[in-house]
């Protein structure tokens, strides 16, 4: 804290009760203090290293009256002590200081203990096997976790003095250990790269307090780097370098030619690519390991267009004649023309929006390759997706990541081009999700005599990552493709189906419910967004389980196209959390609040827990003593350290981004004019077909109509479809 000008500043000591809130990213905490001579709690608001329940407070600062929250004593300085009597020691080990003592535990040791706790810890930790419950394995666990205490302790001094957060704190500690400080002492830019969580702009700000100049050749680097990562969460593979350097030099605040000169740097220490596209002035910067996902994929697409195909040829005629026959289908001209492609080709894209039959068309060819004696495999990019797959076809679907099957010790996928897919046909449906680096590890372990088939809507939203592959790919010409574009009479019957083709294409959705059925699709116009709170709220827990009986937690899901405001995702998960989970046990870790039974989702891969950027699961327990939550995705249990706890959100609400390749019972999107940066036809569209059974849409129709009418997307720097042109002309 800023211990300047305190002069003139009061001085209050206090022990910390609870902790309302704490933000791991600057340290702003609000914690309610017990002081001595006052009867109520005073609220404490300011920056707190490491806050946490049963710590002594000695603060300099302020009283002030706000106007929601009433009187609050605002810290400019504070210092945190050990708690010195025995309810501040109980409540200060129970609060998660060290693994294995939770609340239950801390109170038995601080019954036998009293105030001489903390030193008994310290001093003589083999005494705790006085207390019932404690054996010398859990004993072992206390040393240990006392001694790590410690060392953190001493990093945290030194980090949080540099305005590092108690969780980056760990996070460094985890991953530097006793050389922590060494590390951010010789380049504090390196925290950007290996640790998750951190980014350039908090590296930078240690940096500054470290003393590096602005003109670094490390800071330099470091924020290039950081901006084409930026640019690629973005979706661009490459960035034209000459907007590169202006770009980094804008954010970075130095002359951009010092900006141009580590860009070479970069290129020699192996960390960018740079080349030179047709119908591109300037040179294009790529991340070298978006350069080798690139061209990988055309290389590879081009080896396995002209390879022999290990299914054998069969008259695709009689092989269309038999499978409508035995089984009844009727396949319309497209999918019998998608059949045919599929038996004959060595790879198909096949593409089309909801109800074109691609399910139906799947089966059918599933169906007639199975008679064929050959190993298929079923794969999409997310959990959901995959478990859609297999109830549509009857065969195991796997996600792309799991059949891949991650390697622990290499660090990389299992199955590659020395290791590859035993199978004759693949299958990948949802390709639209598909990024520019998935893309590359599939196709490694893609065998050269296997069949690939892609199945994807290309006019929804493109992938998170970086890239457009699947547009891409259709768009080079490069294989052939199948577009499914009849909507079939039982799917004409659905308002959610029919609207969804109506907005890809630039036309209005009908908006008056159908009055001769139950409909599956409602618009709720209203343009104040605290109204539009309101209702969201209402519908999700009264209207739709009253009406549709459905459950709210498992089956309907808000998506919203923002992540800020009222109406923003973070809001929304606040919001629906003290509606549909209000109490239980919890914890609060960087300002976010974990109940027993809440709905998260996963934010990043992580491979060794086997859970994947967008997984959606429940808490089904937290342990306060073992600082552990378990989630349940799908049908597996998953364990979260506190440590790891940044790696999970709310998701009662999730962006429309998030939600691709999921579909839900029922969907609620609020849509607004505010959202106007985000409003795009493809975005609307995606938002409405994760809608299964129904779907409500919440806001006005001018921004229904902006949405509409605007068919640009944001234009990504992809070169796939040129490099496959290429090899196609190579081709022939």
């Amino acid at each position: 804290m800023n211990t300047s000008n305190t002069t003139s500043l009061e001085y209050l000591q206090g022990q910390i009760e609870r902790i309302t809130y704490t933000n791991e990213e600057n340290g702003y905490t609000v914690a309610k203090v017990k002081v001595r001579g006052r009867r109520d709690l005073v609220t404490v608001v300011g920056s707190i290293a490491s806050p946490l329940a049963g710590q002594v407070l000695k603060m300099k600062g302020e009283w002030s009256n706000h106007p929601k929250f009433g009187e609050q004593f605002k810290a400019v300085f504070c210092e945190c002590a050990v708690p010195a009597t025995s309810a501040g020691i109980q409540r200060y080990l129970g609060s998660g200081l060290i693994k294995g003592i939770g609340p239950v535990m801390a109170k038995k040791i601080v019954s036998l203990f009293g105030d001489k706790t903390l030193d008994i810890i310290e001093h003589e930790t083999d005494r705790l096997t006085e207390v019932d419950g404690i054996g010398q394995k859990r004993i072992e666990k206390i040393k240990k976790a006392w001694e790590e205490q410690k060392e953190i302790r001493e990093v945290m001094l030194f980090l949080q003095g540099h305005g590092v957060s108690s969780t980056y704190a760990s996070k460094i500690f985890k991953t530097y250990g006793k050389d922590s400080i060494k590390v951010v002492q010789d380049n504090p830019y390196r925290l950007a790269t290996d640790i998750f969580g951190i980014g350039f702009i908090t590296a930078d700000n240690i940096a500054q307090k470290l003393g590096f100049s602005l003109e670094s050749e490390f800071r330099i680097q470091a924020g290039i780097l950081y901006v084409l990562h930026q640019l690629s969460d973005e979706g661009h593979v490459y960035y034209p370098r000459q907007d590169l350097a202006r770009k980094a030099a804008e954010i970075l605040k130095v002359d951009a030619e010092l900006v141009d000169q580590q860009i070479d740097s970069l290129e020699t220490l192996q960390y960018i690519v740079m080349e030179s596209l047709p119908q591109q002035e300037q040179k294009a910067v790529y991340l070298a390991k978006y350069f080798y996902s690139e061209t990988s994929i055309a290389a590879k697409l081009k080896k396995l267009i002209k390879a022999p195909k290990s299914i054998r040829q069969v008259d695709t005629d009689k092989a269309l004649d038999w499978v409508q026959k035995t089984y009844g289908l009727n396949l319309a001209e497209k999918q019998a023309e998608a059949v045919r492609k599929a038996l004959l080709d060595k790879i198909l894209v096949i593409t089309g929006g909801p109800g074109t039959g691609k399910s139906f068309l799947l089966n059918a060819i599933l169906k007639i390759v199975s008679r064929l004696k050959v190993k298929i495999l079923l794969a999409a990019p997310t959990g959901r997706a995959a478990k859609r797959m297999q109830e549509s076809t009857g065969y195991e679907a796997k996600t792309i990541h799991r059949l891949l099957e991650f390697d622990f010790q290499k660090g990389g996928f299992k199955k590659n081009d020395e290791h590859p897919l035993n199978c004759d046909l693949l299958i990948v449906d949802e390709m639209s999700m598909v990024d520019t680096v998935l893309m590359h590890h599939l196709l490694k372990a893609v065998r050269m005599d296997t069949t690939l088939i892609m199945v994807g809507d290309v006019n929804q939203l493109p992938s998170v990552g970086p890239g457009n592959v699947l547009k891409d790919i259709i768009n080079s010409g490069s294989v052939p493709v199948v577009e499914l574009n009849e909507i079939f009479r039982q799917a004409r019957e659905s308002s959610i189906i029919v609207n969804a083709h109506m907005i890809n294409q630039g036309r209005l959705p009908v908006l008056q419910p159908r009055q001769d059925k139950l409909d599956d699709f409602f618009f709720m116009q209203e343009e104040d967004p605290h109204k539009v709170l309101e209702k969201i709220k209402y519908i999700v827990m009264e209207r739709i389980p009253q009406r549709f009986k459905l459950n709210p937690i498992d089956h309907v899901q808000v998506i919203s196209p923002m992540n800020r405001g009222v109406v923003g995702v973070s809001n929304l998960n606040t919001e629906l959390q003290a509606c549909l989970n209000p109490q239980g046990q919890e914890i609060i870790r960087g300002g976010k609040t974990f109940r027993q039974g809440d709905k998260v989702m996963q934010i990043r891969n992580n491979y060794d827990k086997e859970v994947f950027n967008g997984d959606i699961g429940v808490i089904t327990g937290l342990d306060l003593e073992e600082q552990e939550i378990k989630v349940r995705f799908y049908d597996r249990q998953v364990v979260y350290e506190y440590s790891d706890l940044d790696e999970l959100v709310l998701a009662y609400a999730v962006s429309i981004h998030k939600s691709q390749g999921s579909d839900y019972p029922a969907v609620v999107i609020p849509l607004l004019t505010q959202h106007y940066i985000m409003l795009q036809k493809n975005l609307v569209y995606t938002g409405i077909t994760r809608g299964k059974n129904l779907v409500v849409v919440i806001g006005t129709k001018k921004a229904l109509a902006i949405a509409v009418k605007n068919a640009g997307t944001n234009e990504r720097y992809t070169h796939l479809a040129g490099r496959l042109n290429h090899k196609i002309q190579e081709i022939t």
